[in-house]
């Protein structure tokens, strides 16, 4: 696999952590019940992501309206990689990727101040047809991590950026299939 194009994720034998920010609605009722219910949307695709500060910056530390909750959403590596193999990168043709149930995009890594990086991670699209595969089956447990995002996040606005990664996850590259990397994994 490129060094550019890895999945960097936390994991383990069984499963792998994706992270989601949500409004504290979605967020309450899904830690309530210990998986996604109403008022989650199961008629619109949902976006999953490995890497824990790229989440950051598209929620910018759970400070986006509707993006208050942070959530680790701990799925099936089975799960995951099920996702994966039916995937279609958003940049492949047009009509490819509209009968997709699984869209797959590589934007730039993130620092934990947001710039971007020089290599990519992985955003998965999982379409409605898909959804409740994924809510139902695949997702092992979920857990509330807004409290140490809000940490990090203070520790970094108030000069003591230094501190903060012992907040964040520990994330290494996951072991992606060959057949999955050819498929998914941008050639440079």
């Amino acid at each position: 696999m490129s060094s550019l194009y890895r999945i960097r994720a936390d994991y383990d034998a069984r499963t792998i952590v994706l992270y989601q920010a949500y409004s504290p609605a979605i967020a309450d009722a899904a830690l309530r019940a210990g998986r996604f219910v109403a008022p989650f949307s199961f008629h619109r695709m949902t976006w999953i992501k490995p890497s824990f500060l790229w989440l950051m910056h598209r929620s910018n530390w759970a400070r986006k309206s509707g993006q208050e909750r942070v959530l680790a959403v701990r799925v099936s590596r089975e799960g995951w990689e099920e996702a994966l193999s039916r995937a279609v990168l958003t940049t492949s043709d047009p009509a490819a990727v509209a009968q997709a149930a699984v869209h797959v995009q590589w934007d730039p890594e993130r620092s934990p101040r947001g710039a971007a990086l020089n290599h990519y991670s992985i955003q998965v699209g999982i379409g409605r047809h898909l959804i409740r595969t994924f809510t139902d089956d695949w997702i092992v447990s979920l857990t509330d991590l807004t409290p140490q995002v809000r940490k990090a996040a203070a520790l970094i606005q108030n000069g003591h950026a230094a501190k903060a990664p012992r907040l964040f996850p520990a994330e290494r590259v996951y072991p992606l299939p060959r057949a999955l990397e050819d498929r998914l994994c941008p050639r440079r």
